[in-house]
């Protein structure tokens, strides 16, 4: 393992989830890839979308709780330079064998990301009310 795979490796943290032998190699990969990065992104995720709605979605803190749910949603689903934007912010902190597993099934990984990401950002949503508003 080179020293930057270590160094990721140590910033990231301990696997969330399970992770036994009775898992798929997708349920493993997220639970001891993805889980990590999403907590220690999570910052930079809830200032990214702060971004994202202060330049497209001005009219988002006017809306119900339930219309900004589908908002996060939709932004995350249908924005591809969002979207990829966010996808960048996780695969940076993949290893150099995180990622070679990645490339092999990137399609399914990209969902569980993505649908994970999704989560999280609609169970903070109180984080975007006027109230926290940057701008």
């Amino acid at each position: 393992m080179n020293q930057r795979d270590q160094l990721i490796k140590e910033i990231r943290g301990e696997s969330l989830g399970n992770v036994s032998n009775q898992l798929s190699s997708d349920e493993l990969f997220q639970n001891e890839v993805l889980r990590p990065i999403l907590k220690l992104q999570n910052d930079l995720f809830i200032a990214s979308f702060l971004n994202y709605i202060s330049k497209y979605k001005r009219d988002f803190y006017t809306k119900t709780v339930e219309n900004k749910l589908a908002i996060i949603e939709n932004a995350i689903q249908k924005d591809i330079k969002f979207r990829n934007a966010l996808k960048g912010m996780i695969i940076a902190f993949f290893t150099t064998d995180e990622y070679a597993l990645y490339i092999q099934n990137s399609s399914s990984l990209n969902k569980r990301m993505m649908n994970l990401l999704i989560e999280r950002l609609k169970s903070q949503v109180q984080l975007f009310d006027t109230e926290n508003q940057t701008t």
